[in-house]
């Protein structure tokens, strides 16, 4: 695979890039998965990334928000979820500001664009039980499929969350932040091209404040589109993060062919990660219970250290925290029948027609608390689980209930950017 020199503003340096030729690792002529031209952070202009990056959208509470607005007047926060000034029109008003300051951003130098659409190869260091980890995977412009087809929802969505995005891709004409997707390979030229570009210098790099490390590298095509491979045509995507970003490119790209026709809201930018090569953990979202505390089973444990030991996908072993019918607080760890992941065995058997009063939270003290607090009758605290069985489900039909996977680490927001113009 050819190596050529290019500089890019976005870059502190020039920086060494892959750029991928079609005949070097495609005989196909057409593919679902295409190069971009993406947005880059000019680091010159603005700084470490670290100030100007954000998490998903979806995982940040109003302190985090106000946090990130307060870290630099250029955080990608401002474009993503806005700033509310309520009194200058609420929500509509507030994603039209921020469609306006993307496009300043542009003019201003801010964000510079990459001379020729690119692939971005993109990989996340991290420690995770004790142990360093490393994920990699290939950011893409992925042509948007109605659900059914290749690419495949794990969870269900709610319309609130869609409607709020549908008015920011209205207002940016852009995606913000990639949809994290997983195929079951292993696909030796995915893994090739990747080994060759991250053995270069990363065009953009940061570490988060858990203390993932992300590095982006882009890879110029020279083709008006150029394919990542044939081997990724026969493969189904699972969208593992992004699901509700999803929906909304769906319903923007509808609205956008009846008005115009076809064009870039055709594609939505999206991280591939090869799940039989890259283990990425799939953490849980533990249920916080409202109303009446459930049947009280299994067996009495300790505390909420000993549960979290405890709880296993395998042996679909979950814990319950709750309160005797004195009022003390008890902790216990129970088995459901059936075959994992967890979160579906324990929505079948002991929480069918509760849904609506669930809460849902990654933090297992902070679901404890609740139930300490009197706020919740009960918090059933889950196990981690992994990509290919959820795929597993999602091959027979199946979907996961509402706010059932965490995967980690998450790419980030701002890192590059997909402009539809």
């Amino acid at each position: 695979m050819p190596i050529r020199e290019e500089a890019h503003p976005a870059a502190e340096q020039v920086v060494r890039v892959v750029v991928i030729e079609s005949s070097a690792i495609t005989q196909g002529t057409v593919s679902r998965i295409f190069p971009f031209v993406g947005l880059l952070y000019d680091v010159s202009r603005v700084g470490p990334l670290e100030r100007v990056t954000a998490p998903p959208y979806d995982t940040i509470g109003p302190a985090d928000h106000a946090r990130f607005l307060a870290a630099d007047p250029h955080n990608v926060i401002r474009i993503d979820l806005g700033e509310d000034r309520p009194e200058t029109g609420g929500t509509d008003e507030q994603y039209r500001r921020a469609g306006e300051l993307l496009r300043r951003w542009r003019r201003d130098g801010v964000l510079v664009a990459t001379s020729r659409p690119s692939y971005f190869a993109y990989e996340m260091r991290f420690t995770f039980h004790g142990g360093d980890r490393t994920i990699r995977g290939l950011v893409g412009a992925v042509e948007l499929e109605d659900w059914g087809g290749s690419i495949l929802p794990h969870e269900r969505t709610m319309a609130g969350p869609v409607e709020d995005r549908l008015r920011s891709i209205r207002s940016t004409r852009a995606n913000v932040s990639a949809i994290l997707s997983v195929f079951a390979g292993p696909f030796e030229p995915f893994d090739d091209l990747l080994d060759e570009a991250t053995a270069t210098p990363p065009a953009a790099e940061l570490t988060d404040e858990q203390g993932v490390q992300h590095r982006l590298w882009f890879s110029p095509s020279d083709e008006p589109y150029d394919p990542v491979g044939d081997a990724l045509l026969d493969a189904s995507l699972m969208i593992a993060d992004g699901h509700h970003r999803y929906t909304t490119a769906l319903r923007y790209r509808d609205q956008m062919r009846r008005e115009r026709g076809p064009g870039p809201w055709d594609r939505v930018m999206m991280l591939l990660v090869d799940a039989a090569s890259q283990d990425l953990p799939v953490l849980p979202f533990h249920r916080v219970l409202r109303g009446d505390a459930p049947p009280v089973g299994g067996v009495r444990v300790r505390d909420l250290e000993e549960v979290l030991a405890e709880v296993d996908d395998a042996k679909r072993r979950y814990g319950l925290v709750a309160r005797t019918a004195d009022g003390a607080l008890e902790h216990r760890v129970a088995e459901l029948a059936g075959d994992p992941p967890t979160v579906c065995a324990l929505h079948r058997e002991v929480l069918s027609g509760r849904e609506d009063d669930l809460t849902f939270t990654p933090d297992a003290v902070e679901a404890e608390l609740a139930v300490r607090s009197g706020e919740a009758a009960a918090a059933f605290v889950l196990p981690s689980t992994n990509a290919l069985l959820i795929r597993d489900v999602v091959r027979r039909g199946e979907r996961l209930p509402q706010k059932s996977t965490f995967f980690y680490p998450k790419p980030r927001t701002g890192l590059v950017l997909r402009p539809f113009e």
